[in-house]
């Protein structure tokens, strides 16, 4: 009797053996996988890049053209101009977003939920799109001289041309109504998990509220206001659409993309190129380092549940009326495009005078509409099934093992966000050239393989940042017991715990998906045909056609916008209160 025991605890111990052996070569495959691809399509063509900036024509290492970039005062305006537009769009989305936070994590007051809906409004358009109808609005001969002039509040012989005037001004506010929801999921989140403990300990010691704000609530939310600035910082500083659809070219983004025309034996593009990656590696790098030492001052969650106050008569007012003031705001570029999409001809006046519906159907049956579509559904198609093989493998790796460096697998996912698409898109161009080890990408002249690679990459944070909430959520004990039951870890993984984790792999499934669908950067510069083009730039081509071309562009730019709307209105039903995790 004994020793059968023995013998069954020597079989079992032997499963378990071999169970954490097959576990570990499964997160070793992942990681060699992982390694290999960012290696190829991340690491590589940022290389090339800086590479191509730092090589004569002869091949020997230089500084001259680094140097000339700074001696040029083309360039170093375009670099200010970035840099100022950058700090300005993230003072202003911390303005905003910071009482809207405060707002929505301490009180109660009437349409709470609804306002909270409404503040993502801005991110189901992309802002250069945003820019059309912001055009449409506060052009010389739009709709806000019109009423102005209607109201005798301007000289008819003088009307203000707003973007002559205060052209970085406009981009700055577009910059400022797109970005501020994701600071505020960020700020918001941080502030739920601030312990009121901590806020009741400073009330008790005669702490007044607006001291007790500054010296006690905003140092122990700074996770927040750091995860979520620095993506604005980087996102503002290389953003090209807004710029060129405001005819802005003193900003390096645009001066890069001016230049795909002379590539060839051109290294000034990859010089601006760069030096803006330097710029947001050390943003990052310094958001990181701030974010450490602020989470190594406090507790990452609240170890008591916090009262949510009522406001009374006046609070209330004042709370809807700011949520209310700042998505009304927030809309104007919205409300912008969809006008402009119905109208035959919005000029000089308050409204369009008559609308249609043609451009709709023109937008969904033009001939560069209609292959634009397909060929974003073909690109995000493809590349969501690389992010999810590999978000999913990498959320795995990072939450279920204890794999030596799996801290630094998380960490390469995650530095898309930390480089400008714009920088990794002229590195694909780069390792593609003729004769490189990569010009077979370039299938022909179809950019189809390097734009898959290049979504993938771009939107792989989302997934695994869903996909590690998702794992963090479902206890292992539950794998381990379909394991002890015989399921091979393999099956244990596909019957037990993906199912569990699906809904948050879904979640950041549909947003990667999503945004990828209406990517800028990579579709501006890797798409050169029309045949090729993504969205994006069929959209950016439209605008600058004469005729109804706006009217259509606008009006795909409305498609867009339902097409995103009911994603992230799905996302947020999957991981609810989450999803300011996906934004970090």
């Amino acid at each position: 009797m004994r020793g059968g025991v023995l013998c069954l605890c020597k079989a079992i111990a032997g499963h378990g053996c071999l169970r954490k052996f097959m576990s570990r070569i499964v997160s070793l495959l992942v990681f060699v996988l992982m390694a290999v691809f960012f290696g190829c399509f991340f690491a590589y063509p940022i290389w090339m890049a800086v590479r191509a900036a730092f090589e004569t024509p002869d091949h020997e290492f230089t500084c001259e053209f680094m140097v000339e970039i700074f001696q040029n005062p083309l360039y170093r305006q375009g670099l200010l101009n970035s840099f100022w537009i950058a700090c300005w769009t993230s003072l202003g989305c911390l303005v905003v977003s910071l009482p809207l936070a405060l707002l929505y994590v301490r009180y109660d007051f009437p349409g709470k939920t609804l306002f909270n809906s409404l503040v993502l409004t801005p991110m189901v358009l992309p802002p250069f799109v945003g820019a059309i109808g912001i055009k449409a609005v506060l052009g010389q001969q739009g709709a806000l001289n019109s009423l102005l002039l209607h109201l005798g509040l301007m000289s008819r012989d003088r009307p203000v041309d707003w973007f002559a005037e205060w052209q970085m001004a406009g981009i700055v506010i577009m910059e400022v109504l797109h970005l501020y929801p994701v600071l505020y999921l960020n700020v918001s989140a941080s502030l739920a998990n601030v312990d009121p403990a901590m806020e009741e300990a400073a009330a008790s010691l005669g702490c007044p509220p607006w001291k007790r704000l500054w010296r006690v609530t905003l140092p122990m939310a700074m996770p927040g206001v750091f995860a979520g600035g620095t993506i604005v910082f980087i996102w503002a500083f290389t953003e090209l659409g807004v710029p060129l659809v405001f005819d802005f070219e003193r900003v390096t983004a645009v001066q890069i993309f001016r230049s795909l025309n002379d590539l060839s034996g051109n290294p000034f593009p990859y010089a601006l190129v760069v030096i803006m990656l330097v710029i947001s590696i050390m943003v990052y790098g310094l958001s990181r380092f701030c974010l450490g030492q602020s989470s190594a001052s406090g507790g990452d969650r609240a170890l008591m549940a916090r009262e949510v106050m009522v406001l009374g008569p006046k609070g209330k007012w004042i709370a809807v009326g700011f949520f209310a003031m700042v998505t009304g705001l927030a809309i104007v570029p919205h409300l912008g495009v969809v006008f402009l999409s119905f109208s035959r001809d919005w000029y000089a006046t308050v409204l369009p005078e008559s609308l249609t519906l043609s451009h709709y159907r023109a937008a969904l049956g033009h001939e560069l509409t209609l292959s634009s579509i397909t060929n974003s559904l073909k690109y995000s198609g493809f590349a969501l099934g690389v992010a999810l093989l590999l978000g999913t493998g990498v959320a795995y790796v990072n939450v279920r093992t204890r794999l030596w460096g799996r801290q630094a697998l998380d960490l390469m996912a995650m530095l898309p966000l930390a480089v400008p698409g714009i920088v990794v898109a002229f590195g694909y161009l780069a390792m593609t050239r003729p004769g490189q080890p990569f010009d077979w990408l370039i299938w022909g002249e179809d950019p189809f393989f390097l734009l898959v690679i290049a979504y993938a990459v771009r939107r792989l944070p989302y997934v695994v940042r869903a996909a590690s909430a998702g794992f963090q959520q479902v206890s292992p004990l539950l794998e381990e017991a379909a394991q002890n039951l015989g399921a091979r870890p393999e099956r244990a993984m596909w019957r037990v715990t993906l199912p569990l984790v699906a809904p948050h792999i879904a979640a950041g499934g549909l947003l990667a998906f999503a945004f990828a669908m209406l990517e800028v950067s990579d579709s501006m510069i890797l798409a050169q045909q029309a045949a090729h083009f993504p969205i994006t730039k069929a959209i950016y081509t439209l605008i600058l056609s004469l005729g109804s071309g706006p009217q259509i562009a606008s009006a795909l730019g409305v498609w867009a916008m339902i097409f995103l709307s009911i994603t992230i209105i799905g996302v947020g039903l999957i991981v609810g209160k989450r999803l300011g995790a996906l934004f970090r």
